[in-house]
């Protein structure tokens, strides 16, 4: 299987959904807009990018099956499957801020070998495919050098909706303000993946994820050189709901403050 012929179609595919999503920026009205859970919003520009991107994926591969977001195709199991987030970001494209984007990852036999993160608002296409390396439009990306957690800056998410480990989520989150030279909350794990996967972020973490905010962003990142774990150390992060993910060289310091944090 050509798996850089793969990602280079889906490119075009994600961005024509980019494209619209673009086109509907501050046109959303209040009524327009669901609440499917606590915080979690949705709006018709999700679903209707969502379908252009099943249709479009649908017509390179026929054969693989799908797991979105917005359910606007039954989510299925299968030896290929596309792992889609229409629009990650919801809530800043809402209120018209400038990160949101489009993550769609195929993944083969539990495999991930193809993952695109479209930033919209500056155009910018990461993407990866197994064993070709990450680009950021057309240009090859790696992970930062930084060495020590003074070195390093940052990104997290906040629990929007689960606040169960909130107590230990801060412990982790001070203990990185105090000894890191920040951390920034952009609103969406898929562009947070990719800044680490092409050194803007030297490490992230979060917890209450889903597959389709990450899968993307976890080949980004493998394909640029980082790594990636879990909240106890080990490698449950697609489906596991929660993550790290760094530059490699300071992962271990910046692991084990997290499983310092969360395995009390």
């Amino acid at each position: 299987m050509n798996y850089q012929s793969i990602c280079t179609q889906s490119i075009a595919v994600v961005k024509k959904a980019g494209g619209f999503i673009k086109s509907q920026l501050g046109k959303v009205k209040s009524g327009d807009i669901e609440e499917k859970a606590l915080n979690s919003l949705v709006s018709f520009v999700d679903k209707e990018a969502e379908k252009m991107l099943v249709e479009g994926l649908s017509a390179i591969m026929p054969e693989a099956v799908f797991l979105t977001e917005e359910d606007t195709v039954e989510n299925q199991e299968g030896e290929w499957q596309w792992i889609i987030d229409p629009l990650d970001g919801t809530t800043n494209f809402l209120h018209q801020l400038p990160v949101f984007s489009v993550s769609v990852a195929l993944r083969h036999q539990e495999e991930l070998v193809v993952g695109i993160v479209y930033e919209i608002n500056l155009d910018e296409c990461f993407y990866a495919w197994k064993n070709g390396g990450a680009y950021l439009n057309d240009r090859p990306v790696r992970v930062s050098e930084s060495g020590t957690l003074e070195q390093c800056l940052l990104a997290t998410g906040f629990p929007y909706y689960d606040y169960s480990q909130m107590q230990k989520y801060l412990q982790a989150f001070t203990y990185f303000m105090e000894h890191t030279r920040g951390i920034r909350r952009m609103g969406s794990a898929a562009v947070d993946l990719a800044y680490v996967a092409c050194g803007r972020f030297d490490g992230f973490f979060e917890y209450s994820l889903n597959p389709w905010d990450v899968a993307a962003g976890i080949l980004l990142v493998r394909e640029a050189g980082g790594q990636l774990c879990d909240f106890c150390g080990s490698d449950n992060y697609l489906f596991g709901k929660e993550m790290v993910a760094t530059n490699t060289n300071v992962h271990t310091a910046i692991r084990d403050q997290i499983v310092k944090a969360f395995q009390v």
